[in-house]
C-alpha cells in the first residue's frame, strides 16, 4: 500500500452486463423452492481488480469471499481487465470452509466450476468470464472459498491489509494444481503476508484475492445489489480495534435482520487510493497500484452487477489530498467527475445516494479545506444525488470540524473500527430499502 497517511432517488432496474460477461440465465439450484430466496440473480460479493502485478506460479490459489446475505446457484466471476496475455484458468473449484477464514473445506463442498460447460477457460485481456451456476447455498456471512489454478497469467489482484482471518483474502499454495483439495495441507497459514503489496508467496495473504471480483447467486435472499463505489475508506483500510468490522459489514448485518423482500446483498467496490475523477493517480505513476478512476470502472465494477439497484457513493479524499505523482484536485474537478457518474447511473435507472467527504486534518483556512468544504456543499443541497448520507457531521470533531473525533479515526483520513461501526450504524435503513 502506499502512503497510509493518504490514503484512503431514481429507482431499480437491472444493470446491464458487460458485452464480455457471460449472460445470466436461470438455472436449477439448492434453495430453488424456498420462499425466501428472491428470484432474480444478485451480486453478493465483490473485491474490484486494481491493478496487474506478476505472473501466477505454478500454484493453486484458494480464495475467500464472506457472502453478505445467503444464496443459492453461486456463480463466480473473473477478470483480466490489465493484463496484456489470456489468463487461462486450467482449473477452479468453489466450496465452504469448516471454519471461518480457514482454509480448509466442509468434506462435499468442494464443487467444479465450469464456464459454458468448459472446466477451463482463456480471460482475454480486458475481459471478465462469468462461471456457470454451482447448486450449493452459502448462508449470510459465510465464507465461499474459491481455488484456482491458473499458472503463468498475469496476476489481475485486489490487495488491502484487513484483519488477519477475515476475507477477503487467500491462500497461496505449495505447488501444483491442488484446487480439487478440500483439506488445507497445501494451504499453509503461515507465514501471514501482509496484504498491502502483492505477492506470490506462499503461505496466509489477509487481503489479497486473485482474477475473482465477483460472486452472483442465482437465488439470493435479497431484493436485489447495493454496491458501494470508493476508495480505502469503503476497501476497509485501517478499520482496526474493536469491534473490527468495516462500516459496509456493520450495514450488511443490519440489512440481514430485515426480511427477504426488504433486503440488500452489498457489493463493496472500494479501492484503496482510488479517485473519482479521472486524473492521473496521486500516489502511483505505475496506474497498478489503486484501479482505475471511479468513472472509468463504472461500467465494469458497477453497471455489471447482477441485481444492481442502488449505488452508494462515497469518494474524493486522494483526489482532494492529492501525492506526489498529482497535485490536490481543485472541487470543480471532483464535482463534475461525481455529476458524470451520477448520470450514468440514473441513465440506467439506477438510484444514487451520495455520501459526504470526510474530514482530512486540513487547515481550515486551507485550499484543500475549501475543496473539500464546496464538495460538501454540492453534495449536500445540489439535489443531484437521490439521498444524502453525511458521514461528515457523523465523524467530525466538534471541538475541530476539520479532524475526525480522536476516538474515531486510525489518520487523519481514515476511520477506526469504531468510526466505521458508527459510519455503519448511521445509515437509516430506509433509504435503501423503501
Amino acid at each position: 500500500m502506499l502512503d497510509t497517511r493518504n490514503r484512503t432517488t431514481r429507482w431499480m432496474g437491472g444493470a446491464a452486463a458487460l458485452a464480455v460477461a457471460v449472460s445470466l440465465t436461470a438455472a436449477g439450484s439448492a434453495g430453488a423452492n424456498d420462499p425466501e430466496v428472491g428470484r432474480d440473480p444478485a451480486g453478493i460479493w465483490a473485491a474490484s481488480l486494481e491493478g496487474v502485478h506478476g505472473v501466477a506460479p505454478d500454484v493453486t490459489v484458494r480464495q475467500l469471499a464472506r457472502a453478505s446475505v445467503a444464496g443459492s446457484g453461486i456463480r463466480v466471476r473473473f477478470g483480466n481487465p490489465f493484463g496484456d496475455a489470456p489468463v487461462r484458468i486450467r482449473d477452479a473449484w468453489v466450496g465452504r470452509n469448516l471454519a471461518p477464514g480457514g482454509a480448509r473445506l466442509i468434506p462435499g463442498s468442494n464443487r467444479p466450476l465450469t464456464f459454458r460447460g468448459s472446466r477451463t477457460v482463456a480471460i482475454a485481456p480486458g475481459t471478465v468470464e462469468l462461471s456457470d451456476p454451482v447448486p450449493i447455498s452459502v448462508e449470510a456471512q459465510q465464507d465461499l472459498a474459491v481455488s484456482v489454478y491458473a499458472p503463468g497469467s498475469p496476476v489481475n489482484d485486489h490487495t488491502f491489509p484487513p484483519f488477519a482471518f477475515d476475507p477477503p483474502a487467500s491462500y497461496i499454495g505449495t505447488g501444483g494444481n491442488t484446487a480439487a483439495d478440500p483439506s488445507d495441507a497445501a494451504f499453509p497459514s503461515v507465514p501471514v503476508i501482509p496484504g498491502n503489496t502483492s505477492s506470490t508467496a506462499t503461505g496466509y495473504h489477509p487481503g489479497q484475492t486473485w482474477w475473482m471480483d465477483l460472486v452472483v447467486a442465482e437465488r439470493p435472499a435479497a431484493r436485489g445489489t447495493l454496491v458501494t463505489l470508493g476508495d480505502s475508506i469503503t476497501d476497509g483500510y485501517q478499520a482496526i480495534g474493536p469491534p473490527g468490522q468495516r462500516w459496509t459489514d456493520v450495514l450488511t448485518d443490519r440489512l440481514n435482520a430485515l426480511p427477504p423482500g426488504q433486503r440488500l446483498a452489498i457489493a463493496n467496490a472500494g479501492i484503496s487510493g482510488n479517485t473519482v475523477s479521472v486524473q492521473p493517480n496521486p500516489y502511483d505513476p505505475t496506474g497498478q497500484c489503486c484501479g482505475p478512476p471511479a468513472p472509468v470502472r463504472l461500467d465494469r465494477d458497477v453497471l455489471s452487477v447482477p441485481g444492481l439497484r442502488t449505488v452508494l457513493l462515497l469518494e474524493a479524499t486522494n483526489d482532494l489530498g492529492g501525492g506526489d505523482n498529482a497535485p490536490p484536485a481543485p472541487a470543480a474537478q471532483v464535482i463534475d467527475a461525481m455529476q458524470t457518474i451520477i448520470a450514468r447511473l440514473h441513465a440506467r435507472h439506477v438510484r444514487v445516494i451520495s455520501a459526504t467527504v470526510l474530514p482530512m486534518c486540513n487547515p481550515a483556512d486551507s485550499t484543500k479545506e475549501a475543496a473539500r468544504l464546496a464538495v460538501n456543499q454540492w453534495i449536500r443541497t445540489s439535489g443531484t444525488p437521490d439521498a444524502v448520507l453525511d458521514f461528515d457531521a457523523v465523524l467530525r470533531n466538534p471541538a475541530n470540524p476539520t479532524e475526525m473525533t480522536p476516538d474515531l479515526r486510525a489518520d487523519c483520513y481514515h476511520p477506526n473500527a469504531a468510526g466505521d461501526t458508527l459510519i455503519g450504524q448511521s445509515i437509516p435503513l430506509q433509504l435503501l430499502t423503501r
